[in-house]
């Protein structure tokens, strides 16, 4: 039998309304917040990454998978959004726009890496960009948008912390101390470390190695060598997270995992759900849109992985809303082609209507109208149709009205009393 492949999973029928809920969650909080979706392609040039991402992260050097077409072109599914997105806005002279320009995006991303709770090689990404804003309320705004779709959620129990890893002219300062000190304790890096000593150094801080953050645990701090403007600029930041009620704590060790960031970052975490406890990642990229061949543009941004949320919610016992369920089952004694036609006319109305197709016996018919949770049924006979009318049943209480036996009569019906119990 053939299986999906390792690091992917499907999204069943008994679990899809769950991702449906937190997906509508966070697309109406973005519309709250002015944020407008855009759709990139699953695949992109290779080149997109590599200066984008960055040739010396993780992903890049280890994680992506990349291929070569029957064009003899290097293309590489995509192992995060926040690339496609700049590409996208410079293709298109988004940048033409009115600044800021605020995009959002739900997709699936990829990245070979050992599978394991929270961290599939096909995973699914909400992520969030704005360009064409340099200002700390900028960096503010982008974090408090993540915090109310976790709010809106009902997600309690996170913990948010902020660093700031500085400007390029500062992190030089920074990265000439960070390279003395991982030398002088180099003797115990990882093979790949000793590779990012030589490229970035600020990338072994990042690496999942306990020896090597164990030797991280010890570096000097990025916060000790940011220039005043950016000192500046993170301690607004603070300012207006506090103004918005949105707690934070400040974590120097935070320098995210790839190249594109500068000054802000942050990340949402999570103690509830073992070693991959950070559901949302993001920071500010003032030079992603220029390493891709524009013109210098800021711009801020975050991720959140769907999956670790849904596992979170779980380990937490955040409430769901109730699977879909039928509005009215249409039920049929002899009258099959009436109730077909019934049938065609309630979906018409967007009214959700289920019959037996098969158009077995009555008793098979009520049963399935139970296991599919109908909300109403309806049986027609002869009688019913002879007198144009039918008692339409609520499946729940038992109840049960006569009623016209038409479309509209029994979608104004359904739509009433739904109303007046506060389920529309």
């Amino acid at each position: 039998m053939i299986k999906a492949p390792r690091g992917t999973a499907d999204i069943l029928p008994s679990e899809i309304y769950k991702w449906d809920y937190v997906e509508k969650v966070a697309k109406d909080t973005a519309k709250c917040f002015g944020f407008s979706e855009i759709k990139t392609p699953v695949f992109e040039q290779t080149d997109l990454f590599q200066r984008g991402v960055g040739d010396t992260t993780d992903v890049v050097q280890k994680e992506m998978y990349t291929f070569s077409d029957k064009g003899d072109r290097s293309i590489t599914l995509r192992p995060e959004g926040t690339a496609s997105a700049a590409r996208a806005y410079l293709e298109h002279s988004l940048y033409a726009l009115p600044a800021p320009v605020k995009l959002f995006y739900d997709i699936a991303c990829y990245r070979y890496e050992k599978p394991q709770a929270g961290r599939m090689r096909e995973f699914h990404q909400f992520g969030a960009e704005m360009y064409g804003n340099a200002e700390a309320a900028a960096d503010a705004e982008i974090i408090a948008f993540a915090a109310a779709i976790f709010k809106n959620l009902g997600i309690t129990g996170l913990s948010l912390n902020i660093n700031s890893i500085g400007c390029k002219e500062c992190r030089k300062n920074y990265n000439d101390a960070l390279l003395k000190y991982l030398t002088d304790n180099s003797e115990n890096l990882c093979e790949t470390c000793h590779e990012r000593l030589k490229k970035n150094p600020m990338r072994v801080l990042d690496c999942k190695s306990p020896i090597c953050k164990g030797i991280a645990s010890g570096a000097p701090s990025i916060l000790d060598f940011i220039c005043d403007d950016c000192k500046a600029h993170f301690e607004e930041v603070q300012r207006r997270l506090r103004n918005m009620d949105v707690e934070f704590s400040i974590d120097p060790s935070i320098v995210r995992g790839l190249d594109y960031y500068t000054r802000t970052v942050f990340e949402f975490v999570s103690t509830t759900i073992g070693a991959q406890g950070t559901v949302c990642g993001g920071g500010r990229y003032d030079n992603l849109i220029e390493s891709i061949g524009g013109k210098p543009t800021p711009g801020i941004g975050f991720a959140m992985g769907l999956e670790r949320i849904l596992l979170v919610m779980e380990s937490i016992g955040v409430p769901f809303p109730e699977s879909p369920k039928p509005d009215i089952y249409i039920a049929a004694l002899g009258q099959f082609e009436f109730a077909e036609k019934l049938l065609s006319e309630l979906r018409a109305k967007g009214i959700w209507a289920e019959r037996d197709i098969s158009e077995r016996s009555l008793k098979v018919q009520m049963k399935n109208a139970d296991r599919c949770g109908a909300k109403f049924s309806v049986v027609i006979g002869d009688d019913e149709v002879k007198e144009a009318k039918a008692a339409i049943k609520n499946m729940q209480s038992g109840e049960a009205q006569k009623i016209d036996l038409n479309a509209e009569e029994i979608r104004s019906y359904i739509k009433k009393l739904e109303e007046s119990n506060g389920n529309d």
